[in-house]
């Protein structure tokens, strides 16, 4: 049993901390996914969605310290008591979610491993399990190191989280696990292979027959029944097919979608601001002398935004830029890059640079 124990310790330890790990790297996409959570289509607590990106810190250290300290068995009551809480809170969203069918992606493990809400659950379910162990047998926790060391570990790996939050808020997510990496292509990020998995739909059609509306599948051909009358058709998605790791990514320019052509690009530029009225006041000063630089070396540069050509005409004229205007998903220029604004470099649709506003002194084209 004890032996049991450690490696459910082992295990739970592990896991909290590579999931903590992968979200510290980047807060912001924890953030934009509680203010999904948020939204009113899921939990309807809307007021909450301007906290997003704190209580996503906040979530992120809980969840790699307390890794980090049962590991060393630093505080294990507390600890194996604040994992099954953290946990409960964790199985209740991926229930809600699965169930409801309301947010696709949890986001448990960001964006470094995909699950499904119900894959999610499961997981949860295992870990509520095992921390069960672990209380039962809380005595069996012992600390790895003397006192002093275990304190002092905890100590400087909370000073090493937060400092690691920091420098990823302040400049970009020191590791990209996202389709937009540096290196990546975005055409060849959008290609379905040939012979792809497809979605595979159930259709329900609704006929009133004889006076009264009645449910058919597609092999009872209701349109077939002398006297029936169509009235509705429901469609289900009974199995997810494959999709490309970029799936919803466009430039449009007046109602005009350019991206095959600016794709072919060998110098292409584009200022990342997913929301003008968000975007760091600073960075955009900074910003007019960098493009006109990228203009005078031959680059395209452009505006790449999900805000209004009203918004982007304003901010145009009062910063004095240059550059047209490209719109975008907002989700989808989020997920591009983290930061508002940002700058991307590209060569023939596959991307050679990013960087927050914050390093424009260092970028060198």
């Amino acid at each position: 049993m004890n032996i049991l124990v450690q490696i459910a310790r082992v295990f739970i330890a592990a896991t909290f901390i590579f999931s903590g790990f992968v979200k510290l790297v980047d807060p912001l996409g924890s953030a934009y996914k509680f203010e999904e959570y948020f939204s009113t289509g899921v939990l309807n607590m809307e007021f909450l969605i301007p906290y997003a990106l704190p209580f996503s810190i906040l979530l992120i250290l809980a969840e790699i310290m307390l890794g980090v300290m049962l590991l060393i068995g630093f505080k294990p009551r507390f600890t194996v008591w604040s994992l099954f809480g953290l946990t409960l809170i964790f199985l209740f969203l991926t229930w809600y979610s699965a169930y409801y069918n309301k947010v696709t992606d949890c986001g448990c493990f960001g964006d470094a491993i995909t699950l499904t809400p119900w894959e999610t659950f499961y997981k949860n379910i295992l870990l509520i399990a095992l921390i069960i162990l672990l209380l039962i047998k809380i005595e069996v926790i012992k600390p790895i190191f003397g006192k002093t060391a275990i304190k002092w570990i905890t100590f400087l790996s909370l000073f090493a989280f937060l400092y690691i939050t920091y420098h990823v808020l302040v400049h970009l997510p020191i590791i990209d696990f996202r389709a937009y990496a540096i290196g990546k292509n975005i055409p060849e990020g959008m290609t379905i292979p040939a012979g792809a998995k497809k979605d595979v739909y159930k259709d329900t059609w609704i006929y009133n027959v004889n006076g009264s509306d009645q449910e058919f599948t597609t092999e009872e051909k209701p349109w077939e029944i002398e006297g029936a009358t169509f009235v509705d058709r429901k469609t289900k998605l009974i199995e997810k097919g494959y999709e490309p790791p970029i799936h919803d990514f466009t430039m449009e320019k007046d109602g005009e979608d350019l991206t095959k052509q600016l794709m072919q690009k060998e110098k292409l530029l584009l200022v990342v601001m997913y929301n003008i009225s968000k975007s760091d006041k600073k960075g955009l000063e900074a910003m007019k002398e960098f493009t006109t630089r990228a203009l005078q070396e031959g680059y395209d540069v452009y505006g790449f935004s999900a805000s209004s050509a009203a918004d982007f005409e304003q901010v145009k004229k009062e910063y004095d830029f240059e550059f047209e205007q490209l719109f975008c998903d907002e989700t989808t220029l989020k997920t591009i890059i983290r930061a508002n604004p940002g700058i991307i470099t590209l060569n023939k649709g596959t991307i050679t640079g990013k960087w927050n506003a914050n390093d424009i002194q260092k970028v060198k084209l």
